[in-house]
């Protein structure tokens, strides 16, 4: 009898102390030594491969989600270490919309990407320019949203061709997924203005349209840590090693400046 209330007893104290077999002697390390990261789809591919050479030259594995914000969102808000925009507006709107997961003060400006444009392999329509967009019969496809709000807009109107490409707007969607998936599925769609680094993830179903550096726009991609993120030694190690000479070269083999 006494015997079963002195193993009682110790039960009853491992529960009051959160001890737990589980447990083991893990109770002093951090709860996830994972680094999570999450942002868009466009930035994805040079953030990866960082991410992987930083895990292999740290032993800090990093994990990295991307795609459209409401396929992440709600576990960002559980678990995110960093965030990462697609353009510096697209980040200042994700804090807007959710303040309790960025703080304004804690970001850092990574790379510039250029705006290009996307045609068909072999452009079969001859674009060769902003102002081949107007041309009567040419199809594009529009993602208003994604750090690509206004992008088409922006570079068009500094040549009056607003009008003139505006009319050959096809289809606009929210998001560069949606873009991709109509490109694939639909091919009378001729030509999609978006950043350079997109050929590069498309390289096999698109041909890529420079545009002179004189008429060229550049945006950001910035990245912060989270507020509530418990690993912000480790995610700050990251953000300065994706801040390298030897991550800005992986940057540029995908589209980056």
């Amino acid at each position: 009898m006494k015997k079963v209330i002195f193993v009682g007893w110790i039960s009853l104290m491992a529960v009051l102390l959160g001890f737990s077999p589980e447990m083991g002697s893990n109770r002093g390390q951090a709860v996830n030594d994972v680094v999570k990261v999450y942002g868009p789809g466009g930035p994805l591919g040079p953030i990866k491969e960082v991410a992987e050479q930083f895990t292999k030259e740290t032993g800090i594995k990093v994990e990295v989600t991307a795609g459209p914000e409401e396929k992440w969102i709600d576990q960002a808000k559980q678990d995110a270490d960093i965030i990462y925009g697609g353009s510096e507006y697209m980040l200042t709107e994700f804090m807007h919309d959710h303040p309790e997961v960025l703080n304004e003060k804690n970001r850092t400006e990574l790379y510039t990407r250029s705006a290009g444009i996307l045609v068909r392999k072999g452009n079969p329509k001859n674009i060769q320019s902003l102002e081949d967009l107007t041309k009567k019969g040419v199809k594009i496809v529009d993602v208003n949203g994604a750090g690509q709000l206004g992008l088409w807009e922006d570079l068009a109107g500094r040549k009056g061709l607003i009008p003139g490409i505006s009319r050959n707007i096809d289809i606009s969607v929210k998001s560069s997924a949606e873009a991709i998936d109509l490109w694939k599925a639909n091919s009378t769609l001729d030509a999609w203005v978006t950043y350079e680094s997109w050929h590069y993830r498309l390289a096999d179903v698109t041909d890529l349209v420079q545009l002179p550096e004189e008429d060229k726009l550049y945006r950001g991609t910035p990245v912060s840590i989270t507020s509530k993120s418990e690993n912000k030694k480790k995610a700050k190690q990251f953000i300065d090693y994706l801040k390298t000479e030897e991550s800005h070269q992986v940057f540029q083999k995908w589209g980056w400046k």
